[in-house]
């Protein structure tokens, strides 16, 4: 009969060691692990699988390169935060937490359409942006008078004039076109430097043409809220590159302080330009054709 252990004697080296079972907590978790593995190294991934990850991959990139740079990046930012911050509630049982941040977290498809607005309307303006349309585009208006326009652009910057001008492409421009006074008259030199003489009527606000013809003047368009933008850039800059963020319309400004012509193409900015420039620049974007420099 073998001697009967004291309990606080070891197990000899011929002593069973008991086996985790699936019960045991760590045992569970290396289970969980290894059932993982298994799964993955079963995947059968085919053509459609890839495709369907790359479409999602470049829906996902797309909607982050059209947020970064914007106040919408900070808002997602604060939509993950208070979900990491939820989920962290749940894990560790705080119930009063987790039970207000899921109730928060339940409007959040609602705050999404209405935070985001600004950033899904760019986004299905993009979608719609096909060949298609822009040939449509084209036929349907005829050319912009843009040699007008390019010395127009320069003799208001010689005399120190601020201007504002906005050309509509595919997008349409009614909206804003609603904000101004109507004038539909033909697109002119002598016109558009009378617009814009100091202390009339049609000075403040932007000229809007569509095709070879001004719309509107003195219409109000939507400020960028973008915080990087430099100080240096007024009111007038600011508008230009608000109205390029939302739809794809060339805009024109001529600083009244410095005589810059800068023109705005989908949220950036190129400047400083000239006459010449300037029109290069126009055609360009207008009819997607480059001109070689002379």
């Amino acid at each position: 009969m073998p001697a009967r252990r004291g309990p606080g004697a070891r197990p000899g080296a011929g002593a069973a060691v008991p086996r985790r079972g699936p019960g045991h907590p760590g045992g569970g978790a290396v289970s969980g692990v290894l059932a993982l593995l298994r799964d993955l190294t079963n995947l059968q991934i085919g053509l459609a699988d890839i495709v369907d990850i790359l479409v999602v991959a470049l829906l996902l990139y797309g909607l982050l390169a059209l947020l970064r740079g914007s106040r919408g990046m900070q808002v997602l930012w604060g939509i993950l935060a208070i979900t990491a911050l939820y989920l962290g509630a749940r894990a560790a049982n705080l119930v009063t937490l987790s039970t207000v941040l899921g109730r928060l977290l339940g409007f959040l498809p609602i705050a999404i359409i209405v935070l985001f607005q600004q950033e899904i309307r760019r986004m299905l303006a993009a979608f719609g942006r096909t060949p298609l349309t822009r040939l449509l585009a084209a036929t349907d208006e005829g050319p912009v008078m843009v040699n007008e326009l390019a010395l127009a652009a320069q003799a208001l910057s010689a005399r120190r004039i601020g201007a504002l001008i906005a050309i509509q492409r595919t997008d349409p421009l009614s909206a804003w076109i609603e904000t101004g006074i109507r004038l539909e008259a033909r697109f002119s030199y002598d016109l558009l430097m009378n617009i814009f003489i100091p202390d009339t009527p049609l000075h403040d606000g932007a000229v809007i043409v569509r095709g070879e013809r001004i719309a509107a003047a003195a219409c109000f368009l939507p400020l960028t809220t973008r915080p990087e933008l430099s100080t240096e850039l007024g009111t007038r800059h600011r508008a230009a590159i608000g109205l390029s963020e939302e739809t794809d319309a060339l805009v024109v400004v001529v600083s009244e302080e410095t005589g810059t012509i800068s023109l705005a193409v989908e949220g950036q900015l190129l400047r400083p330009l000239d006459d010449t420039t300037l029109r290069n620049a126009l055609v360009e974007h207008l009819y997607q054709l480059r001109v070689e420099e002379t």
